[in-house]
């Protein structure tokens, strides 16, 4: 299917509207592991366009006042005298880019199928950008698109200085002041060495400026990019290797459906062994790992990997804050083989997937940081595990309270960067309560077969 055009009218930059002065920020042991993903990509998409200039005003003067005290996404990344990465800061940078695009052919309703994120790329900037690249570009690229009944607000964060939780407070920070209020309720937590001081060294250089051969480069005025890549295939995601045919589908779980696979779960889980109930998480978790494993048609010896990105606020020595900003996350890893885990029922899933959490307690992260400290390895984007299911996002993010003052979003999704075979992005149902909204990457044949599951689907 053809993509109708989205054309870029206007890229400027925003500062924070008081100056703060030279503000240096250390990099930690969480932060790094992610300096070789791509720019984490988020879509909002909202019913209305009738002031759409004022509406981008008040986005961006929004921003300005919200970036005092974010002010670290106005930065750029760079090294200390040591070689160690720090987010810089000082009054003279260019701040957050801006670019304002024209979609008039495009409608709400072209844009809420659930099925591949192609007709999404033209509305979020820096597709096929590395979070390395941090060094000459904005940390944070916003695209703001007039569409033909509504507003498209992309927006691509460098997941080298935040993780999710950071991204949606700061979404609904900026949401708060652009709806009239003075002050944010919550300020960020800015001080990242309290949750980790290991001054690593990498040997990583820091990519040149390519101003004179991109057309994306942070001192790029022309109102014709959106900061792209020139290579940025959904084959390839950027890198120039070739890869399987990935499908991308959003499964949507009615509070009904998710109700249903918990109990279910929980049905031979009696309390009395000592054991925990699952949680909605473990449970949604278990059922997705099986399906996408029958639908691989995996032999009984292979093995295949259940990761996820779990928050480590409450689990570091000491805790910190919900309002932490930066990355405070770390891949848990679990593995069986894809026979045991289709032999036995789905409760043998949900267990290993619980212990492997409860498991990774401050002192299992404490030991992480260390090996990893000694022997820094930086992740490729794809490095989940042979066979993997890989769970991003939370359905616990407000993503649909992020109101700007014109609405709340009619659809939230992931753009395509950072997609490989079994990522699996979970967000809150759109229709509210424990509804939840699956977005999964999948080859193309076991995508096939995994929409024809009933057993997966549970249409309740």
């Amino acid at each position: 299917m053809e993509i109708p055009k989205v054309k870029v009218v206007g890229k400027s930059h925003v500062k924070p509207k008081k100056d703060i002065g030279r503000k240096e920020c250390q990099l930690v042991t969480f932060d790094l592991p992610y300096l070789a993903f791509y720019y984490n990509q988020k879509l909002m998409l909202y019913k209305g366009n009738d002031n759409f200039e004022g509406s981008v005003e008040k986005l961006k003067e929004g921003l300005s006042v919200v970036l005092v005290d974010f002010y670290q996404l106005a930065g750029k990344l760079g090294k200390d005298e040591e070689g160690v990465f720090r987010v810089e800061y000082d009054d003279e940078m260019e701040g957050v880019e801006v670019v304002e695009a024209l979609a008039d052919e495009i409608s709400i309703d072209d844009l809420l199928v659930e099925e591949g994120t192609s007709s999404l790329k033209g509305l979020i900037p820096y597709n096929g950008v590395l979070n390395l690249e941090g060094s000459h570009r904005p940390l944070l690229a916003i695209q703001v698109t007039k569409l033909k009944d509504g507003t498209a607000i992309g927006c691509a964060f460098n997941h080298a200085i935040l993780d999710g939780t950071s991204t949606w407070h700061f979404m609904s920070s900026w949401a708060e002041i652009c709806s009239g209020s003075d002050t944010i309720s919550v300020p960020p937590f800015l001080e990242r060495t309290k949750a980790r001081n290991a001054r690593v060294k990498l040997d990583l250089s820091l990519p040149s400026d390519p101003r004179a051969s991109s057309n994306g480069d942070a001192k790029d005025t022309k109102a014709s990019s959106n900061g792209d890549t020139k290579d940025t295939k959904a084959s390839s995601n950027g890198d120039g290797n070739t890869e399987p045919q990935l499908r991308e589908r959003v499964f949507k779980f009615s509070e009904a459906a998710v109700d249903k696979i918990k109990s279910t779960v929980n049905a031979n889980n009696p309390p009395s062994d000592g054991s925990k109930p699952f949680t909605t998480f473990q449970s949604l978790s278990a059922h997705i790992w099986r399906h996408v494993t029958q639908a691989r048609e995996l032999k009984p010896e292979d093995y295949t990997v259940y990761t996820v990105f779990a928050d480590c606020r409450k689990r570091v020595d000491p805790h910190m804050p919900d309002s932490y900003f930066g990355n405070l996350i770390q891949a848990v890893f679990t593995v069986t083989a894809a026979g045991l885990l289709l032999a036995h029922p789905v409760q043998f899933g949900a267990s290993t997937i619980q212990k492997a959490i409860e498991a990774h307690d401050a002192k299992a992260i404490e030991n992480r940081n260390s090996e990893w400290e000694k022997a820094p390895k930086i992740f490729q984007y794809k490095d989940a595990g042979v066979n993997c299911v890989a769970v991003g996002s939370s359905p616990r993010f407000k993503v649909y309270d992020v109101d700007f003052g014109f609405g709340k979003p009619v659809v939230v999704r992931s753009g395509g960067n950072n997609r490989f075979d079994g990522m699996v992005y979970l967000y809150q149902g759109k229709s509210g309560g424990r509804s939840i909204d699956v977005e999964i990457s999948l080859e193309a044949g076991a995508m096939e077969k995994l929409e024809k599951d009933q057993e997966f689907l549970l249409n309740v």
